[in-house]
């Protein structure tokens, strides 16, 4: 198994892409082809463990930047790591892409490298999402800003095949992102796509709201792109303040400090449930490949475990699944796809 890496994304490449990628060589998750320019990881590639058994660098000429327009770098860098790493994976040298660079330019690259399984309209982005009853999956958490009822419907098959196949989760709960839980309420697009959530035969519980979802309400929350992201910049600064918030508290007094000395053990479980490193990236389902996007301030750990989480899918097949999904059970929505 080989898992192409995009060694220039992100806001700590390549220096912690690269510490990432050895780790995960090391570890035996999979041979590593890391993608980019020699001349920027030979200078960290000692600091880095480089060289190492089972990384391989392929060459990539130009970078995408953080900000960059992900329709002009489409355009005007086809030899880009991100190009490179995409173009590895459809000629199937590579059996996945991890990047942690400008989120736009790889869902661009890859939709237009490997393009879109046969029935399926819209990939999405499926983030595991931290809640008090483990991780659940949103999804979608930023491609796709406007939707269709069908296209939420189709997340929320694929969002449940991932959360079977790779979280393991049986009979995964899916919950519509909803203002209200009555079926009646949100918009003329979500009530319709209740409807056709409530007819899918998933294991579907209804709307959601907000509050529901960190209280693990539903094992897959389905929504638009836009509300997905938002929710996941939320609950990432949220746990981000709250920790800071309580770490103030603690230190106030010689008391509150001795009691915090106590509870470290159980605060620093606590925060790494809450660490988007923890489960590194997240997968871009509903192509003719498998992307995994990490957090663009992915650190060496969340790198080393985004790859894990890329191995995990293709060792699921995942890819196959929602292929094999989409064939057999085309939504409903006639002449509108």
């Amino acid at each position: 198994m080989k898992i192409a890496v995009d060694a220039m994304g992100g806001d700590f490449a390549p220096l912690e892409v690269v510490r990432g990628a050895v780790a995960a060589a090391r570890a035996g998750e999979a041979e590593i082809l890391l993608v980019g320019e020699p001349g920027a990881i030979e200078a960290v590639g000692a600091e880095a463990g480089l060289p190492c058994p089972g990384v391989e660098v392929v060459a990539a000429r130009e970078r995408v930047a953080m900000g960059e327009h992900p329709a002009e770098a489409l355009r005007h860098k086809k030899d880009s790591s991100l190009a490179v790493g995409a173009r590895l994976v459809k000629e199937g040298r590579a059996g996945a892409l991890v990047s942690a660079g400008n989120t736009g330019a790889a869902m661009a690259f890859s939709l237009f490298t490997l393009g879109r399984l046969p029935g399926v309209e819209r990939p999405a982005i499926a983030a595991p999402f931290p809640t008090t009853r483990g991780f659940a999956v949103l999804i979608d958490a930023g491609a796709n800003v406007e939707v269709k009822p069908h296209y939420l419907l189709q997340f929320a098959q694929m969002g449940s095949l991932y959360a079977a196949s790779v979280l393991k989760l049986t009979r995964p709960r899916v919950g519509l992102l909803n203002v209200g839980a009555e079926s009646g309420k949100g918009t003329p697009v979500l009530q319709e796509a209740c409807r056709l959530l409530t007819a899918s035969g998933l294991n579907f519980i209804g709307n959601i709201e907000g509050r529901d979802v960190p209280l693990g309400a539903a094992d897959v929350i389905v929504c638009d792109g836009f509300s997905g992201n938002v929710l996941l910049k939320f609950a990432e600064g949220l746990a981000e303040g709250l920790f800071s918030l309580l770490k103030q508290e603690l230190l106030a007094g010689f008391s509150t400090r001795a009691g915090a000395y106590l509870a470290r053990p159980a605060l620093k479980r606590l925060k790494a449930k809450m660490d988007y490193a923890e489960y590194g990236g997240a997968p871009l389902l509903g192509l003719k490949g498998l992307t995994i996007i990490s957090h663009g301030s992915s650190d060496a750990r969340a790198i080393h475990n985004a790859i894990r989480a890329a191995r995990e899918s293709l060792e699921q097949d995942v890819v196959g699944k929602i292929a094999a999904l989409a064939q057999a059970a085309p939504n409903d929505a006639g002449s509108e796809a």
